[in-house]
């Protein structure tokens, strides 16, 4: 007794008091008008308990002595027939059993046979229906009913209580199915009964090969019954085989998936055995069990697999996998409800859960408990960005939100039995125990919930199929997109071709990438409609929509473009561009800069477009830092650090492609070397810091004197190159007094006194060289003319000072001018 439930046991007590007492107390009164009778139908009784067939779905027989019982109630009396029934329903358990009963199974069949035989007694003789005059017939009919009723109930009610499961269902599934033949032995009883009044109580000799007859139909029937019940067992274990198939393969990617999966079983079963749901509760509580994350087919896989916290775009796409997964499921056509248990399973008991914010009882039990078990799941699972948490600290998590976040009822059952289940679930050794609450198929379960008609939401399939062929897309390009990122290092050829996968996955009429440049940004690509407007913007950082979204690092979704600074207000420079969406670009050094789609309509960018870009940004950032860090490198390579003039390397390069122009076009190129007079007295006498700012102040008067496509380089020391693409020698000589004067202004500027002064030769392509080798070795040639020339004046002009005679032709006069005839060399 010790193994039944409370319940089981108080009932069991019951009948087996009730039934034996009635035994006994038939003895006790014992009658018996004609023994011959009374011995013929206990033998007839006895023979008829042979003829036995297996109940369906219980573990039990049943046998034809029903018959005799219903024959003999009119002729036997009240002792007679109870002694009949029940020495006929012991021989019948013990007899060729396929599993011997032991004495509680023993003694209840004999209790309740007792008690089945002595109600259906009395109701034949019944003072009510004697009143009435009724046919005999029509007594043993009655009584055939009430004999039906008394002998199945009990029966299905020890089996729901024992095994936890619906007392209507048992009764359903192993007795109402028999109910016929009691209404057919009725109807035979009546017949012998009528016999009877002619020939005899002898009459029921005729019953033999009605019940050789009846049995083998009964027999027949419950073949065919059991086949059936066997290939629906076998259906529904191939529906739970593929069930558990499929959403192993959803989770394939998760080397724990088997083991989740597992445990959620295991625990979403037991709780709901516990809480009492029914057989088909159970059934739609085990496949929402294996397929409650399915919804995440329609979540991109770098959102599934993020090892860190999601973001809120993020998270807000991730909240549409359970109305994704009911969307799925519904089309499934489950005889029990699965689809609401996935739709709630993220429902909080506080009404704070998604997608719909059910609150308490409102969130179907079986999605409670999914979502608990979940939980707990979770907790004692290793994630990428933490470590898993010991059975009993992920316990008191969820024991610390109840009333919150989950059912108190659940959390309840849950903590009084973890430690059970967590053995359970690393033993397998639940499988035989689940593996019976398999059932045949039943429309809707005991809670009234229906099964979804798969006939309606053509458009919520459409939507979910859309989501996730969305969610392929998005991989995809997220993948296409990282690897063009990885393919160049050519930034505006690279961006051209991000923008178009950007195109692919969120449309827009326009694209702009800017990249912070000082205190402001520049647009580094553009792309669609305006992009000439886009590219002459000049965002100073914090103002309009990108300088915001730089500043304050946050996306902005469904901004007015009119807002950026070198537009606003402007009729010159009208856009028909309404929505704006800009992300910032950033990495963990600092932000770099923004990306910003545009769009004709108003509000026409949604969060999760948002979100999208803010993924592609985050992919984008990495280049973009690597072609900042490339084009500072190059710079730097191709710089002089002290003027930010090109250097010597870069000047080869540019004087190179200059050429090859020329030569093409048939012009002329002018190469003009400097080297400054006098600049060993600025760092005698005033230091190198001084010599630096002369020559700083020097690059950038040079660079001020020339055009804008002329090339100045500083070629090392204090010696300068200028490049002056269509000039020729007489274009040059014109250049060159403003150049000396440029020098003279800086060491004046900068040491008080015209102390230095410049040397320049020239060379023309194609005159003085072909290539950029030679022009330079001829200008530089030439400007060492110019040097030793004016060296020489000058010693000439200090000597005749010394000597008294004043100032001569050729002395350089204190702006350090020379004069013309100071030289035939002299340009």
């Amino acid at each position: 007794m010790a193994k039944y439930p409370l319940l089981a046991r108080a009932y069991l007590m019951a009948v087996l008091a009730g039934g034996l007492s009635l035994f006994a107390l038939s003895f006790a009164n014992w009658e018996s008008a004609n023994p011959s009778r009374f011995v013929f139908f206990l033998s007839t009784s006895l023979l008829s308990a042979l003829f036995k067939v297996r109940l369906p779905g219980v573990t039990g027989t049943m046998s034809l002595y029903f018959l005799m019982v219903l024959v003999g109630i009119p002729y036997l009396s009240w002792p007679e027939i109870v002694v009949v029934a029940c020495a006929a329903t012991a021989f019948q358990t013990a007899w060729h059993a396929a599993k011997r009963p032991g004495a509680i199974q023993y003694l209840f069949n004999f209790a309740a046979c007792a008690i089945a035989t002595t109600g259906a007694h009395f109701v034949y003789k019944w003072e009510w229906l004697m009143q009435w005059r009724l046919e005999p017939a029509v007594h043993v009919g009655v009584a055939a009913m009430a004999y039906f009723l008394l002998s199945t109930v009990p029966f299905a009610l020890v089996v729901g209580l024992t095994e936890r499961k619906s007392v209507a269902g048992v009764w359903r599934e192993s007795s109402f199915w028999s109910f016929p033949y009691y209404l057919l032995g009725a109807l035979i009883a009546g017949f012998v009964n009528f016999l009877q009044q002619w020939v005899g109580w002898q009459s029921t000799l005729m019953l033999a090969p009605v019940l050789f007859l009846l049995f083998r139909s009964y027999r027949s029937y419950i073949v065919r019954l059991e086949a059936q019940k066997a290939h629906a067992e076998q259906m529904a274990a191939l529906h739970l085989r593929t069930i558990e198939s499929l959403a192993l393969a959803i989770d394939a990617k998760d080397a724990g998936a088997h083991e989740h999966l597992h445990r959620m079983q295991v625990f979403s079963l037991a709780i709901g055995q516990e809480l009492g749901m029914g057989p088909a509760a159970l059934e739609a509580l085990r496949a929402a069990a294996l397929l409650h994350d399915i919804g995440k087919l329609a979540v991109p896989e770098h959102i599934v697999s993020k090892p860190g916290k999601l973001t809120p775009e993020e998270f807000e796409k991730m909240k549409i996998h359970p109305g994704v997964g009911a969307g799925i499921l519904e089309r499934v056509r489950f005889p029990y409800p699965v689809a609401p248990l996935v739709a709630a399973h993220h429902e909080r008991w506080d009404g704070t859960g998604y997608p719909l914010g059910l609150r308490g009882e409102e969130i179907p039990l079986g999605a409670r408990i999914l979502a608990a078990v979940d939980t707990y799941d979770a907790l004692i699972s290793e994630r990428s960005y933490r470590a898993a948490m010991s059975p009993s600290e992920a316990m008191r998590r969820i024991v610390e939100q109840t009333g919150s976040a989950f059912d108190p009822a659940v959390v309840s059952v849950l903590e009084s039995k973890y430690q059970e289940l967590d053995e359970k679930a690393r033993t397998g050794s639940h499988l035989e125990e689940l593996a019976e609450l398999a059932t045949t198929s039943r429309c809707g379960d005991e809670s009234g919930e229906e099964a979804v008609d798969a006939g309606a939401g053509s458009a919520e399939e459409a939507h979910f199929v859309q989501t996730i062929a969305a969610a392929r897309h998005e991989v995809q390009a997220m993948f296409e997109i990282a690897q063009d990122l990885s393919r160049s290092l050519s930034l505006t050829d690279t961006l051209s071709v991000v923008a178009s996968r950007v195109s692919a996955l969120l449309p827009h009429d326009s694209l702009a990438i800017y990249v912070i440049e000082g205190d402001s940004l520049r647009a580094q690509f553009t792309a669609g409609e305006d992009r000439a407007l886009f590219a002459s913007l000049n965002i100073p950082i914090g103002q309009g929509l990108s300088g915001w979204v730089v500043e304050h690092r946050t996306p902005i979704c469904n901004g007015n473009p009119s807002v950026e600074p070198g537009y606003l207000n402007d009729p010159r420079k009208f856009s028909r561009l309404q929505s704006a969406l800009v992300v910032p670009i950033e990495t963990e050094a600092g932000v770099l800069g923004a990306l910003a789609l545009y769009r004709a309509p108003k509000s026409a960018f949604t969060l999760d477009d948002q979100r999208v870009l803010v993924t592609v940004a985050a992919k984008l950032s990495v280049f973009v830092e690597n072609a900042e860090r490339l084009k500072r490198v190059e710079t730097s390579a191709a710089t002089d650090f002290l003027t930010g003039l090109p250097n010597a390397r870069a000047l080869f390069v540019q004087l190179h492609e200059e050429l090859s122009r020329a030569r093409r076009n048939g012009t002329t190129t002018a190469v003009l070397v400097g080297d400054l007079d006098g600049f060993k007295q600025v760092n005698d006498r005033y230091g190198h810091l001084a010599g630096n700012d002369v020559l700083r102040q020097v690059a950038a008067g040079l660079k001020a004197h020339c055009r804008d496509y002329d090339v100045v380089a500083r070629m090392g020391g204090d010696e300068f190159v200028v490049v002056m693409p269509g000039t020729g020698h007489e274009g040059a000589a014109e250049r060159i007094e403003a150049l000396r004067r440029v020098v003279v202004d800086a060491g004046r500027a900068i040491c008080g006194d015209a102390i230095v002064g410049l040397s320049i030769g020239v060379a023309c392509f194609p005159a003085d060289g072909q290539d950029a080798e030679s022009l330079l070795l001829e200008a530089d040639r030439q400007m060492y003319k110019v040097k030793h020339s004016r060296k020489g004046m000058s010693q000439l002009a200090a000597a005749l000072r010394a000597a008294g005679s004043g100032a001569v032709a050729g002395d350089p006069d204190p702006a350090g001018k020379v004069p013309a005839k100071a030289g035939a060399d002299a340009p």
